[in-house]
């Protein structure tokens, strides 16, 4: 493949969105991911996100990045405010419907009712589920961290409920995400289905391949 350079010059002058898909896409294909919140008055959001990441097993920490709370930032008002929110895999079949939560609703509409998904409660977790989902998780806050450079903000949770289709787990504790249809993103509007190539054995020097032949 013939190789293209760019530096930061070339990119700050790229067209906004232009801009914004490649840096987007630079990360690669990330998991699409709604989060549920709901206001102290039970007013009910959902919005869609390509930054949840892994932080931790045990405690079991995620987390997503905030970007720069204005009109938008429902979802970090929410969490704030509450301490809790829910994470819902995205499937094909909610594909959709999931892309249209990030439009920028009024503050007084639901994305659950606009985009016609069903909120789901666990009783005594004040965030809504994603029913539609066929994994969930019902996160806490743990920890907001600013990042001064660009006012965005790390926002770390704690896993404290799971919520997931029947056989989804397999023998070893991996989730089958190919059976579940999760769907990964790259950018902020081109969709991948996910399809497993190889589960690998656990990386020791001793079982290292002879990559020299």
């Amino acid at each position: 493949m013939a190789e293209q350079h760019l530096t930061i010059d070339d990119i700050r002058q790229m067209d906004r969105h232009y801009r914004a898909n490649l840096v987007n896409s630079l990360s690669g294909i990330k998991q699409a991911m709604l989060i549920g919140t709901q206001d102290v008055k039970g007013n009910t959001n959902l919005a869609l996100f390509n930054s949840v990441f892994h932080l931790g097993a045990d405690p079991a920490l995620l987390g997503y990045v905030q970007r720069p709370v204005g009109v938008s930032g429902d979802s970090f008002r929410n969490i704030s405010a509450t301490g809790v929110c829910t994470f819902n895999h995205v499937h094909s079949g909610i594909m959709e419907k999931s892309h249209f939560t990030s439009a920028r609703f009024p503050a007084e509409v639901s994305e659950f009712d606009a985009c016609h998904l069903t909120p789901f409660y666990l009783d005594g977790f004040a965030a809504p589920f994603v029913q539609e989902s066929n994994i969930s998780m019902g996160l806490e806050l743990v920890e907001v961290i600013p990042v001064s450079y660009n006012d965005t903000r790390i926002v770390i949770v704690r896993i404290l409920h799971v919520r997931l289709g029947e056989g989804l787990i397999l023998d070893d504790g991996n989730l089958d995400v190919n059976l579940a249809d999760s769907i990964a993103v790259t950018g902020l509007e081109t969709y991948h289905r996910i399809e497993k190539l190889v589960q690998m054995p656990y990386a020791k020097v001793e079982r290292l391949p002879d990559f020299s032949s």
